[in-house]
Order: structure tokens, then C-alpha cells, then sequence
């Protein structure tokens, strides 16, 4: 039985001394002795006191998991609240069961009261803290940074516009002289060739007062896209044709797009003052095609008119007026601008140049426009002539200044409040038009992985059946790229216009001989020649095509290859001569003559027999130094050189038409027999053609 004599106290620590009981303890157990709280340190072993680099730590305090304090926001829903707490959404439902105002506990309930976070948190037993709201990025909320058209607008703010009128028909049917005709200005001179590179867009005012808006797009077939933009951009096609030509490619062409598109049609019947012309043919291969005219109890008038002479150019303008009062086209002058980019284009002047049709709105100085993944303010408006405008209202051309990139033609034009709002647009654009090339290029990815697992998979079977030890032997062969020792023509296109320099390309694209010579389209571009375009020659070996644009005058535009064109077909035709200089020679046959064996005989020579045959020549001309094919029911028995040609008993070097001689080959084991036919021809090395067939 222990009893405690003296009890002291030090802190928090109890101090005993002298402990007796009623039997005398040893000595040994009369001593003093401390008890504490805190823990005591563990004796170290005998091989920790011999190395002095291990290092002890004081045990840390236990930790909730997660370390730290949860972010908490006002409005944050009870899915969000699980997500920071790190805990599953039953967890957060379950606690709330047992919060007073929690009453509703599905995921996307929004929880307005930070005091009922706060405790639904606590019972969790986390920690929080109070944030901001942080941004949501939802897909509705990336839909609104994009802009799109305006809702129709209300009927009583609609006002009358002028129409948009298309010409459009086949090359050299005589659009542009009728546009000559209609403003009076001389379009075609201005023209390479009288052929329409680009689309032109220009007002006109009739005889009666009315405004209209006229489009001349190329007629040419490498410029189907273009007229094809022309088409959507359009109220009316004014649809020419060649009174002595008829329906032509790009008529058939047209009338399908006005199909597709809707959009009505009025057919001027041209060139009605030649003598060759046949009004009656064309309206019945128009009629052929599906239009429905007049005079048979449809909708599509036929007008005869002389562009060059001007005959009837007033009933057409009449038609026109006619079919616009019908459609009552209309449009709203107020608020944002939507049009549509008719063509783009660098001038070296002014910079990038867009023209357009305002289909909305009312342009104006300033206006900040956005039109795909270009944008501009607008620091200029012209008109076709080149004059500057106030303001462009709806149905006006317009030629713009101001676009910091160059849009594509056929694009929309939006306006927007600020340049703020346009470049938040731009970088959505942007971002939505980098991630679909990721995921269309993803495919293509996906394709070459899984051909190039199956080729090494192929290899790694050819290397197990031949052996562990036989492919190791042996000199490595070199691995040959497929193109290796391929002529190749690369080009850069500089163009005037957008719409040239994608005709361009167009056509381009329908080479497909690149098995024989690769053609390689290093760069393309809107605008001048420049200097790193010449950079860009030199390094590549390439030639560039200055289409409508002026080139440098500068020492190292000589050291590269420049041509200059302004007719798509020329420049086409320059094209194919380059390939086809690029190409090998190659061996071609000409027949000299022919022969019919009349008879076989065999002839001593020494000891041997050999046999000759009795021939007539019947075409062209037998000559003993080239060589000779035996034919026999279409096969051939024989290929290959004379070794004696005689007529009568002289050796002859040639024999001529309806002469009979004597022919032996060299190969004595050929036995010619009558009815066999003979044929004396030669070869020689000619320049290759190119097979590339552009469709013009």
C-alpha cells in the first residue's frame, strides 16, 4: 500500500517526493520522481547513437482530409457545394436533411443563403471559406459570344430597296456588254479579253426613276463558285443567252442554281440582230430545261434584245421593275447592318477593300463590322465609280475601307455595338475554328496511325517468318522516299481579288497526274508580289503566277521565275507547259511501211537453209536499216532488225509501193508464211504532254 507523504506542483507537471509505505521500501524506491502530460522521448538504439544523420520529427497533429478550407459562393447550387467539399451529392443531400432552410436538395437547386452553406458545411465537418462567384461557361453562354442576324423585323418598319439583279449566262454570250449598255459606262474595254475575271457590283437608274443593283459574275467555267455566291446573293437572274449559240454549259449551270436557290428568272435572248440567230431553237431548248415562259403559260419572260445595238434594252428594264414590284422587296434601314461580301480584294494604296450589298441596316463611317474571322471600322465608303458615300443604305454596293483582315468572299457581314464585343467574337471564332480543324484532322490522324500499325505489323510478320538470325544479315537497304526522284513544279498564285485566286486554285485541284510530275502550291494570296513572297520562290525553286497584280521591280525579283497573266486560260496553259517540260521524253513509233508475204522459200547459204520471204509492199516504203515486225493473226512472230533486203537479185537499201522483193531476217529460226503481214517502222524520243485536262 503506497502513501504520499509531500505533493508539489510545477507547471503541468506533479512533483512527488518521498513515497513511504507501511513497510520500509528499499532504498532504490525513496526517491523522487516526475509524471508529465507530455510525451516521453524514446530511447535511441545502440546503432542510432552511432549515426548522428538520422533525423526525427515530432509527430504532426492529425489533419482533416483535404487540408484546407472549401471555397463557398452565394447562389452556388447543392451539385457545386459537393463538388467542393469533395464529397459525394448523398453525403450533401443527407446533411441537409438536417439543416433548418435546406429544404429543397436537388442537384441543380441554386442556394441563396451563405448561412445555410455554412452549416451544411459544418455538419460535413469542413472548413469554408467565402469566394466570388466564379464565371460560368456553360454552352448557352459560349452561344452569346458569337453574334448572329437579327430577328425579321416588324412589318412597319420595313421600307422599299432596290432590287439585287444578277446577270449571269456563258462566256462571251454578251453579260457585260449588256451591263455596258444598261449604265452606259464602258465595262467590257476594262475586261482582259472582254472576259469578266470578278464579280462587279453597281447601281443603275432606269429610264423611270428606279434604282437597281446589278451584279455581272464571270461566265467563264473556272468561276463556277463565284456564280454560284452570285446566285444566293440575288432577287433576280437576268439570265443571257446567245440567240445563235442556244443553251450552253454554264446556261444549264445557271438555270440550276436559280432552281436551288429560288430565285426568278427573266432571260434576255442576245444577239438577236446576227443573221445566224434562231430565237425559236433557244426557247425550246429553254423550254427543254424545265423553264416555264410566258408564251406557254408559265412565269419566265423572254426578252429579245441586242446588247451591242441596244435593241429592247427598255422592255427588259421594264421587266425587271415588273418582277421586283411583284416580290415587293423590302428591308429594315434601322438598327445593326447585315450584308453580304461580294468580292475582297488588296489594293496597294488603300489596303484591304471588301465590296458588298447591305441587305440591313444603314452603313455608315465607323460602323465595326465582323465578317467570319475578319473585322473592320469602317473608314470608307465608296461607290462603283470610286466616289466617296455618306451612307449606305439597304440594297446599296458598297465598296469598304477599314477591314483589318481580308474576308472571304461569300461571307456575312455583322455589325457589332464595339470593338471590345468584335474581338471577344473574333477569339470565340477563333477557338470554335481551331477546334474543328482538331477534330476533323483527328480522322485523319486515326487513319495513318491505324495504316501505319498495319504495315509494321506486316514487317514484324515478314521479319518472324523469315527467321531470328536471316534478316540480320546482309547491307541494310536505304529507305527511299516515295516522292524521291519525281519531277516536281512548285507555285505561289497571287491574285487581285479573293474570288480569282480561289478560281484559281479551283481548277488547280483538278490536276491529278502526280504520279508523273507533282504539282506542289507552296503559297496563294490576295494582293502584290511582295518580297517574302520572292524569299519564299527561292527557297522552294518556285514560279509565281501574278494574276491582275503589278510585280516588284527589285534585283531579286530577276533571280526568280515571275509570269504575269490576266486570262485564267492563259495562265493555265503557261501551267501545263511547265509540267509537261518537267516530264521525260518518251519513246514513240512510226510505221514506215507495210508488207504482204506472198510466199516462203529457203535459199542455200553455205552448208545451212534459210528462209526468205517473198514480199509486196503495200504502204509507204520498206527501209533494210530500221526494224521489222512479222504479224500473224494479230501477234506478233517476229521484232527485230534485216539481215539482207534484195529486189530481184540486188542487195537494196529501200523498197517503194507495189514492189515485190525479198526480205531475210537475222533470227534464221523465223519462218514467215503467206498471209503474214510485215511491218517496217522507227522510234523516236519526242517531248511528253502533260495529261491534265482542266476543262478548258
Amino acid at each position: 500500500m503506497l502513501r504520499i507523504i509531500n505533493i508539489s506542483r510545477l507547471g503541468n507537471t506533479l512533483h512527488f517526493s518521498r513515497a513511504v509505505t507501511q513497510w520500509q521500501l528499499p532504498l532504490a524506491f525513496q526517491r523522487e520522481f516526475h509524471v508529465s502530460a507530455a510525451r516521453l522521448k524514446r530511447r535511441k538504439t545502440a546503432e542510432e547513437k552511432k549515426s548522428p544523420r538520422i533525423i526525427e520529427y515530432s509527430p504532426k497533429k492529425f489533419q482533416t482530409a483535404g487540408g484546407g478550407a472549401s471555397d463557398i459562393w452565394r447562389h452556388m447550387t447543392v451539385a457545386q457545394l459537393a463538388k467542393e467539399l469533395e464529397r459525394s451529392l448523398d453525403d450533401v443531400q443527407e446533411a441537409m436533411l438536417y439543416v433548418k432552410g435546406a429544404d429543397n436538395i436537388e442537384p441543380a437547386f441554386k442556394l441563396a443563403d451563405l448561412k445555410i452553406i455554412q452549416e451544411i458545411a459544418k455538419k460535413l465537418g469542413a472548413k469554408t471559406r467565402v469566394v466570388a462567384t466564379p464565371e460560368e461557361t456553360n454552352a448557352d453562354e459560349q452561344k452569346e459570344r458569337d453574334v448572329a442576324p437579327r430577328p425579321p423585323a416588324a412589318p412597319e418598319l420595313l421600307q422599299p430597296r432596290p432590287p439585287v439583279v444578277t446577270v449571269m449566262g456563258h462566256v462571251d454570250h454578251g453579260k457585260t456588254t449588256l451591263l455596258d449598255s444598261l449604265r452606259g459606262a464602258d465595262v467590257a474595254a476594262g475586261e482582259a479579253g472582254g472576259i469578266t475575271q470578278h464579280i462587279g457590283a453597281f447601281t443603275v437608274t432606269l429610264e423611270n426613276g428606279e434604282r437597281v443593283t446589278f451584279l455581272d459574275t464571270p461566265g467563264h467555267a473556272a468561276f463556277s463558285a463565284m456564280r454560284a455566291r452570285g446566285a444566293v446573293a440575288t432577287d433576280i437572274i437576268v439570265l443571257v443567252v446567245a440567240a445563235e449559240d442556244g443553251v450552253m454549259a454554264q446556261t444549264r449551270e445557271v438555270i440550276q442554281l436559280a432552281k436551288e436557290a429560288q430565285v426568278p428568272i427573266i432571260v434576255a435572248l442576245n444577239k438577236i440582230d446576227k443573221p445566224e440567230a434562231n430565237i425559236e431553237k433557244s426557247k425550246r431548248e429553254l423550254a427543254q430545261m424545265g423553264l416555264a415562259l410566258e408564251e406557254h403559260g408559265g412565269d419566265v419572260q423572254v426578252i429579245p434584245i441586242s446588247a451591242l445595238k441596244g435593241t429592247n434594252l427598255e422592255l427588259l428594264a421594264e421587266a425587271v421593275s415588273t418582277q421586283a414590284t411583284l416580290m415587293g422587296l423590302k428591308a429594315d434601314p434601322t438598327g445593326l447592318v447585315e450584308g453580304i461580301v461580294v468580292e475582297s480584294k488588296t489594293d496597294p494604296r488603300r489596303g484591304k477593300l471588301s465590296t458588298a450589298i447591305v441587305s440591313r441596316g444603314t452603313l455608315r463611317k465607323g460602323s465595326v463590322l465582323l465578317s467570319g474571322l475578319a473585322h473592320a471600322k469602317v473608314r470608307g465608303l465608296f461607290d462603283h465609280n470610286g466616289q466617296p458615300l455618306s451612307e449606305a443604305p439597304p440594297g446599296t454596293p458598297v465598296e469598304i475601307l477599314g477591314w483589318r483582315e481580308l474576308p472571304l468572299a461569300g461571307d456575312l457581314i455583322l455589325e457589332v455595338e464595339t470593338e471590345k464585343k468584335a474581338h471577344a467574337v473574333l477569339k470565340y471564332r477563333e477557338h470554335e475554328s481551331q477546334q474543328e480543324k482538331i477534330e476533323s484532322s483527328s480522322d485523319e490522324i486515326r487513319k495513318k496511325e491505324e495504316e501505319h500499325q498495319a504495315k509494321y505489323r506486316a514487317e514484324r510478320e515478314a521479319r518472324r517468318l523469315a527467321g531470328r538470325f536471316r534478316m540480320r544479315g546482309g547491307q541494310r537497304v536505304k529507305q527511299v522516299d516515295e516522292n524521291e526522284g519525281k519531277p516536281r513544279v512548285s507555285v505561289i498564285i497571287k491574285g487581285d481579288v479573293h474570288g480569282s485566286v480561289e478560281a484559281i486554285l479551283d481548277v488547280l485541284e483538278t490536276y491529278n497526274s502526280n504520279e508523273s510530275c507533282r504539282l506542289d502550291i507552296v503559297h496563294y494570296g490576295v494582293g502584290n508580289v511582295t518580297e517574302g513572297d520572292l524569299e519564299l520562290a527561292k527557297a522552294f525553286h518556285a514560279i509565281i503566277y501574278a494574276f491582275a497584280v503589278e510585280t516588284p521591280q527589285l534585283k531579286a525579283a530577276k533571280e526568280v521565275n515571275i509570269r504575269s497573266y490576266n486570262i485564267i486560260y492563259r495562265l493555265i496553259d503557261d501551267l501545263k507547259e511547265q509540267l509537261s517540260s518537267k516530264l521525260p521524253p518518251v519513246e514513240v513509233e512510226e510505221v514506215l511501211g507495210e508488207a504482204n508475204v506472198l510466199q516462203n522459200f529457203l535459199i542455200n547459204e553455205g552448208r545451212k537453209e534459210v528462209p526468205v520471204a517473198g514480199c509486196r509492199c503495200t504502204k509507204g516504203v520498206l527501209k533494210k536499216a530500221q526494224k521489222f515486225r512479222l504479224l500473224r493473226d494479230g501477234e506478233v512472230v517476229y521484232d527485230g532488225p534485216l539481215e539482207s533486203m534484195r529486189h530481184l537479185k540486188n542487195e537494196v537499201d529501200t523498197i517503194k509501193k507495189d514492189v515485190e522483193c525479198g526480205l531475210r531476217f537475222r533470227d534464221t529460226k523465223v519462218l514467215p508464211q503467206a498471209g503474214d503481214i510485215l511491218q517496217c517502222y522507227t522510234t523516236k524520243m519526242e517531248a511528253q504532254q502533260t495529261d491534265w485536262d482542266p476543262g478548258f
